[in-house]
């Protein structure tokens, strides 16, 4: 019989894992795996049973969770030899990767998605000695968007994200930085960098819009004006979709990068803190096996 792995974060959005866990369970044993659970405690946990699914040689693993619990089975992923079929229930409040993938954000609808034969390989992203799977934002800005309360995230959803950055962005000094990439060198000064691998971000579907799962490729946007004016243009473009186009905005894509500062920037992994400058970023294309709803 195939064997399964269920990884369910009990407290994640408001608490609704419970609810759609033994649904769940149900779904998988009919398609014929034996299921072993593991519900998280505590912070990592989600990372130690992906390892562990790994060394048993599981044949398909279902995370249920938000953003923070899918990272973190990404992780526990990422590096090992052996990596079973991946897919996800999402029951966060944003829920960036699952937007990106085309996964259903009703959970029960979720459930029932993965009755669906459909595989893709994902991209996967590196910083330092962690995985990523949407986005790593490097400045000041990133550490007050991350501080976003609980509650704000949950009532407002993407909103929360969009004001707290423009009050961050008003406020902020510019930053001299050096990224290398693929095609050169860019000098400058910016008060945010955004480096994405999907369309996804905070809550916004069209941020990206050149961004595919699995293109291998970093898409790098790199803010270089404060101010209200400037915050007010780019706000509407974000919306839009056009924050690319924006002449206060420099983008490429490129395979890997190496950022530096003239002064130590907090960087933001998937919406948990990273390292801090200087940095180094490499995508590794086509890393994840999942399983996805069908492409219409």
């Amino acid at each position: 019989m195939k064997k399964a792995m269920l990884i369910y974060n009990p407290s994640s959005g408001r608490e609704e894992a419970s609810q759609f866990k033994d649904r769940a369970i149900e779904v998988l044993t009919n398609l014929g795996y034996e299921v072993m659970e593991k519900e998280t405690q505590k912070q990592d946990d989600a990372t130690h049973f992906a390892k562990l699914a790994c060394e048993r040689k599981m044949d398909f693993l279902l995370a249920m969770g938000g953003d923070g619990t899918i990272s973190e089975v990404v992780n526990g992923l990422a590096e090992q030899e052996n990596r079973p079929l991946f897919s996800f229930v999402p029951l966060g409040t944003v829920n960036d990767f699952a937007r990106a993938l085309g996964i259903p954000l009703e959970p029960d609808i979720a459930i029932e998605a993965l009755k669906m034969t459909n595989t893709e390989q994902v991209d996967v992203g590196r910083i330092g000695d962690k995985y990523f799977v949407n986005v790593v934002a490097i400045g000041d800005i990133a550490s007050k968007v991350a501080d976003t309360p609980v509650e704000q995230k949950t009532r407002y959803g993407s909103m929360a994200y969009l004001v707290a950055g423009a009050k961050a962005l008003l406020s902020n000094e510019e930053v001299k930085m050096t990224i290398e990439h693929d095609q050169g060198t860019w000098k400058g000064t910016s008060i945010l960098v955004l480096v994405a691998l999907t369309n996804s971000v905070g809550g916004f579907e069209d941020l990206v819009n050149s961004a595919k799962i699995n293109d291998g490729k970093l898409h790098v946007f790199i803010i270089k004006q404060a101010g209200f004016t400037s915050i007010a243009r780019m706000g509407a473009k974000v919306m839009l979709g056009t924050l690319g186009k924006d002449e206060g905005v420099e983008t490429f894509k490129t395979e890997r990068l190496h950022i530096d500062s003239n002064r130590t920037l907090f960087c933001n992994v998937d919406g948990d803190q990273g390292d801090c400058t200087p940095l180094d970023i490499q995508v590794l294309p086509k890393h994840l096996n999942m399983l996805l709803p069908k492409k219409i």
